[in-house]
C-alpha cells in the first residue's frame, strides 16, 4: 500500500498525540534510517509515531510535497490512525503548509518545526530559552499566511494533559492574531537580551582564559554518549539520557587530565558538553544558536565523540564535520572519541584505534580525517568506564605540543606557584633545598610568562 502503521503497546502512550511520518524515498537504507530519526525525534518531542508513509520520487512536489494519489492515501491514513498531525521529513515552504492543512484538515509540521519544538522543551537557561524563542520566530514570520488553521489552534490541550500540542509551545502559546509586526518588535527585543547574555558569556570565558586552563568542547552526534562521557571524566551527575537532543545549553566541568605513565596526573582541563548535531540541522538553526557554539569556537581542543554501536556511525560523524566546517573549525585540534565500543558484538581492544580497524564493515580511515588533518582516535565506553584515561593521554599529548620543559627555582614563600605549576602545566618532578624546592616542569608560554623571574633552564 506504500505506507506501514507502526502500533505501541506502551500503555503510558495512549494520552500521547498521535503523528504519521512522510518522507521522499523509497526503501533503500538511507530513507529507513531517516524516517527512524524523524520518529526518534517525534519520541523525543512527546508524541507516538503510528504510521508512515513513503513516496519514491527525487524532489518534492511544488505544492503539496507529494502527489495527489499520495495526498489522498495520505488524508485516509490520517483518519484510519485517528492521528492528531503529520510531520514531513523536510522542510515545508509557505504554500505546501497551507495546501497540506487544506487538504488534510490536520495540523502539519516539517523537519525543522519538530526540532524547534524539542529545543523549546530542553532550554533550561536563560540564553538558551532566547535563543529558542527567536529561532521559532524566525521560522514562523515567513510562513505566517499558511498557518492560520494551526494559530487557530494555539493553546489547545487535546492529548497532551495541557502542556500545549505539539508544534505549539514557544512564542505564540497563547498569541491567537499573531501578526508580523508584533512578531518583528519581539524579535527585535529577543536580540536585544541575547546581545547581553553574549556579552556576560564573553567576560566569563574571557575570565576562564585568564586562568590559563585549556577549554575542552565535546561535540558529536546528537545522543553519541556526550554528556554520559563528561560524567565518566569529571565524576559528576549531568541528566544524561537515551534520548535525542537530550543537552541544549552548555554544562561546564573541570578534569583532571592523564600525563604519562611514570609521571601521574596531568594538569587540569575545563571540559564543556555541547548542544548535539544531527544530520539535515537546518543552517539557520546553526546561526540560531551560534551562542551556545561560542564555546565550541573558543575551545583549544575538540573531542568528537562518534556513537560507534550504529552501523551509521561514519554517516553521523559527516555531518558533524559538515556543521564544525560551516563554523569554520576545520583546522581546530581533534580527538576522536569512538564511544559505545562496549555494545560492538565483536569490541575491539579498549586504547588507541588504528586507521585499519574495521568497524560494521567500514575502516576507521574514512572517518579520521578531517580538514586535510588526520584525528587521533579513542575507543571509549562512558557507561562502561572503558578507555577514560587513553582519551584523556591523547587529549594532553595534543595538548602538550604547546608545553615548555622548564627547571623551576622556587622560593618557599611562593608555593602558589609550584600549585599553579600542577594546576595549569605538569611538574615532572621537585627537589627540596634548604632555601627553595627545584622543579621540572611543562608548563603553557602563559604560564611562563608569569614564572620567568624563577627559571633557571628552558628547552
Amino acid at each position: 500500500m506504500g505506507h506501514e502503521a507502526r502500533h505501541h503497546i506502551d500503555p503510558s502512550a495512549a494520552q500521547r498525540e498521535r503523528a504519521v511520518l512522510v518522507a521522499l524515498g523509497g526503501r533503500d537504507d538511507r530513507t529507513l534510517r531517516s524516517l527512524e530519526e524523524l520518529a526518534l525525534l517525534v519520541h523525543t518531542a512527546g508524541a507516538r509515531p503510528v504510521a508512515e508513509l513513503r513516496q519514491d520520487r527525487k524532489r518534492p512536489h511544488m505544492a503539496t510535497y507529494v502527489g495527489k494519489g499520495k495526498l489522498e492515501e495520505l488524508k485516509a491514513l490520517i483518519a484510519a490512525e485517528d492521528a492528531d498531525f503529520v510531520v514531513f521529513n523536510d522542510e515545508l515552504n509557505t504554500s505546501q503548509v497551507r495546501n497540506l492543512e487544506t487538504a488534510l484538515d490536520c495540523k502539519v509540521l516539517d523537519r525543522t518545526e519538530l526540532i524547534l519544538d524539542i529545543f523549546a522543551q530542553r532550554a533550561r537557561s536563560l540564553e538558551g530559552k532566547i535563543q529558542v524563542e527567536l529561532a521559532q520566530i524566525n521560522y514562523l514570520l515567513p510562513r505566517l499566511t499558511g498557518r492560520g488553521k494551526l494559530l487557530s489552534r494555539i493553546g489547545g490541550t487535546g492529548r497532551s494533559g495541557g502542556r500545549g500540542p505539539i508544534g505549539t509551545r514557544g512564542p505564540g502559546e497563547t498569541k491567537l492574531e499573531v501578526d508580523r509586526r508584533r512578531l518583528g518588535h519581539r524579535a527585535t527585543v529577543l536580540r536585544r537580551r541575547l546581545e547581553n547574555v553574549q556579552q556576560r558569556r564573553a567576560k566569563e570565558r574571557a575570565g576562564r582564559e585568564g586562568t590559563e586552563i585549556p577549554t575542552i568542547a565535546l561535540v558529536g552526534y546528537t545522543n553519541a554518549g556526550k554528556s554520559s562521557l563528561l560524567n565518566a571524566l569529571a565524576g559528576c551527575e549531568i541528566e544524561a539520557e537515551d534520548r535525542l537532543f537530550q543537552t541544549l545549553d552548555p554544562t561546564i566541568r573541570r578534569v583532571r587530565l592523564a600525563g604519562p605513565a611514570e609521571a601521574g596526573p596531568g594538569r587540569e582541563a575545563l571540559f564543556t558538553d555541547t548542544v548535539g548535531f544531527i544530520e539535515r540541522l537546518p543552517h539557520h538553526l546553526v546561526a540560531a544558536f551560534r551562542a551556545t557554539l561560542q564555546e565550541v569556537e573558543e575551545a583549544d581542543l575538540l573531542v568528537h565523540v562518534v556513537d560507534i554501536s550504529t552501523p551509521d556511525f561514519p554517516r553521523q560523524a559527516a555531518a558533524v564535520d559538515e556543521v564544525l566546517t560551516s563554523l569554520h573549525l576545520q583546522t581546530r585540534p581533534q580527538v576522536l572519541a569512538l564511544n559505545k565500543v562496549d555494545l560492538l558484538p565483536n569490541a575491539p581492544p579498549v586504547g588507541p584505534a588504528q586507521p585499519d580497524d574495521t568497524i560494521h564493515g567500514v575502516r576507521l580511515a574514512s572517518v579520521e580525517r578531517f580538514g586535510g588533518r588526520l584525528r587521533p582516535a579513542v575507543y571509549t565506553s562512558a557507561t562502561q568506564a572503558l578507555g577514560l584515561s587513553d582519551l584523556l593521554r591523547a587529549v594532553a599529548g595534543n595538548l602538550e605540543e604547546e608545553l615548555v620543559c622548564v627547571t623551576l627555582r622556587i622560593p618557599y614563600d611562593r608555593m602558589d606557584l609550584l600549585q599553579l605549576s600542577y594546576e595549569l602545566g605538569r611538574v615532572v618532578s621537585r627537589e627540596y633545598g634548604p632555601e627553595a624546592i627545584v622543579a621540572e616542569a611543562e608548563v603553557t608560554p602563559a604560564l611562563l610568562g608569569r614564572l620567568r623571574a624563577y627559571v633557571v633552564t628552558e628547552e
